[in-house]
């Protein structure tokens, strides 16, 4: 089969791959239908040393059911799937607790022999407490919106539930990429009073508009929290989402946070130290909160809306490429000429 492997920062190639098979009675083998690239794997596209085996890329992905295993019982060959980011048993206490990226016999697309989703097919272990089966076509119009349950819209729920918004709360969502906008979309249906996102791009912020966003902030450090403080008469907002990652996004995030209030970080960290202390969270009393989103565990809320066509979650995904282009969606969204590629075998 086809299957993408970055070889180094910026060496992005789709090579031949072994077929993957059943190699334990709790596997499932999917053939993909969509994929796509993640904004977190810009990173070790800009930072990845060179190794001459490569690393398979993708951690998003849906399809179809090939071949399951002995001990199967969930899904059947033939299934439309959802496959989360990260693969659980869905019985050890973690996954009962709805913690599935801390699944005590789980793990993460592209880590030991488990390959990813920018391929033509996976090996998805666990498979009856991984993948979910959704009664649709591979042809549905609605194929966008239930890729982005295998990670962003999940990730944005995350940030948005773990920060526990509610009616009348108050959120900043600081990130206009594809998380960033679906936890615009998150805090609004959570019941979110007022939802400032922080973004330069206007075709993204746009969207944050059409999903809940009731203010759009551009400027960055110190003249954005500015902004935001104007738009919260001093106060900040009693939710931080930080959707980007980056040390200065953190920073941003303790500027526009009110007393007593919650920073939710779903960006993937690019830092190994942040500030904690007593100016920044002990003082005023910020909860710090966030992590890796348990996807699975919320598929089963979101899915629902989505199958319904009342939310459009797809909608940012405003490009599509085949497999065999890969490396150009990555320029792509690199250049902030795409927001999210779906990415076609």
């Amino acid at each position: 089969m086809r299957a993408t492997y970055m070889f180094g920062a910026g060496d992005v190639r789709v090579i031949d791959a072994p077929d993957p098979v059943i190699q334990h009675s709790t596997d499932a083998v999917v053939r993909v239908v969509r994929g796509c690239v993640c904004g977190s794997d810009l990173h070790p596209y800009h930072n990845m040393s060179a190794t001459p085996q490569g690393s398979s890329m993708g951690h998003e992905f849906v399809g179809i059911v090939e071949d399951v295993g002995s001990d199967v019982r969930t899904v059947r060959k033939g299934d439309f799937v959802i496959a989360p980011f990260a693969w659980s048993d869905g019985t050890c206490d973690f996954c009962r607790e709805g913690l599935q990226t801390s699944c005590r016999h789980g793990g993460f697309w592209n880590s030991g022999d488990v390959r990813g989703g920018q391929a033509e097919a996976v090996r998805v272990p666990l498979a009856d407490g991984t993948l979910v089966a959704v009664p649709v076509e591979e042809n549905s119009p609605l194929i966008p919106s239930l890729l982005t349950l295998s990670d962003v819209y999940g990730t944005g729920y995350h940030a948005a539930a773990k920060a526990r918004v509610t009616t009348g709360t108050t959120v900043t969502v600081i990130g206009d990429g594809a998380v960033g906008l679906l936890a615009v979309l998150s805090a609004k249906q959570l019941g979110a009073q007022q939802v400032i996102l922080m973004g330069r791009h206007k075709d993204r912020t746009d969207l944050g508009r059409e999903f809940g966003a009731t203010d759009v902030v551009s400027e960055r450090g110190a003249e954005g929290v500015a902004a935001v403080r104007e738009l919260t008469r001093g106060d900040g907002t009693h939710v931080v989402i930080e959707a980007v990652g980056h040390l200065p996004a953190y920073e941003q995030a303790i500027g526009v946070v009110r007393p007593g209030g919650t920073i939710s970080r779903v960006g993937v960290p690019q830092y190994e130290s942040a500030p904690v202390g007593f100016g920044s969270l002990f003082g005023p009393n910020i909860t710090l909160t966030g992590g890796p989103a348990p996807v699975r565990a919320y598929i089963d809320i979101l899915l629902p809306a989505v199958l319904a066509g009342s939310v459009e979650p797809g909608k940012v995904f405003d490009r599509e490429i085949a497999l065999a282009a890969v490396l150009d969606g990555y320029r792509a969204m690199d250049n902030r000429e795409a927001l999210k590629v779906l990415v076609r075998p």
